[in-house]
C-alpha cells in the first residue's frame, strides 16, 4: 500500500470479512485478534482483485517499510528530514543502514538513495505543477541546500531544467485551452 486510497481498499476488504482492525497504514495493517485460514484466502483474493497482495515473508515485509517510509516521507510529510536519510531509516525501522541498503538493492534493484531521490523529483514535479510555491520555497521545503543544487539534481534525473519543465506545463496547459 503506498496510497491513501490503497488504505481505503484494505479497509474495505477488512470490513467485508468481518475482521476488526485497530489500524491501517501504508503498507501494514494491525489485526484485532485471530484471523482464519479460509478469511486469509478470501483476503488475498478480493486484494488481488484490487491489484495488492499481502505479503508474507520477512524480507519483503522489510523492504514494504522502507518503501512505505521513504514515500511518507516525501509525499506525505510537511517538514523533509533534517538528518541523513541513513539515521532516519535505521531509528524508524531499527535496523542497521547497511542490511536495509543490502537487502532492499537486493530485492527492488535499486538502491534506496535513488529511490528517495526519484521520489523527491517526483514530489519537486507536483509542487512545481501546482505552481503555489516558488523555486527557492520548493528548495527549502525538500530540504535542498539551493536552488542550483535541486536544479542541477532536477535536470540530472528529467533531462530538464525546472524552468523548462514549468514552461512545457504552461504552454500544454494552453494549447488544451485553444482546443
Amino acid at each position: 500500500m503506498v496510497c491513501i486510497r490503497c488504505q481505503m481498499v484494505v479497509k474495505a476488504e477488512l470490513e467485508k470479512l468481518g475482521l476488526n482492525h485497530a489500524q491501517v497504514k501504508i503498507g501494514e495493517v494491525d489485526l484485532v485478534g485471530k484471523i482464519k485460514p479460509e478469511q486469509l484466502e478470501q483476503l488475498n483474493t478480493g486484494l488481488k482483485k484490487a491489484g495488492l497482495a499481502l505479503m508474507d515473508d520477512k524480507k519483503s515485509i522489510l523492504v514494504e517499510k522502507i518503501r512505505s517510509a521513504i514515500i511518507e516521507l516525501v509525499h506525505y510529510s510537511e517538514d523533509q528530514i533534517k538528518v541523513n536519510l541513513s539515521d532516519f531509516l535505521s531509528e524508524k525501522l531499527n535496523y542497521n543502514y547497511t542490511y536495509l541498503a543490502n537487502l532492499f538493492s537486493e530485492v527492488k534493484g535499486i538502491t534506496i538513495e535513488k529511490f528517495y531521490l526519484t521520489h523527491k523529483i517526483e514530489r519537486v514535479k507536483e509542487l512545481i505543477v501546482y505552481d503555489e510555491l516558488n523555486l527557492s520555497e520548493i528548495a527549502y521545503r525538500m530540504n535542498y541546500s539551493s536552488v542550483a543544487h535541486l536544479s542541477n539534481q532536477f535536470k540530472k534525473f528529467t533531462g530538464l531544467t525546472p524552468t523548462h519543465f514549468k514552461m512545457l506545463k504552461t504552454k500544454r496547459r494552453d494549447t488544451l485551452e485553444n482546443v
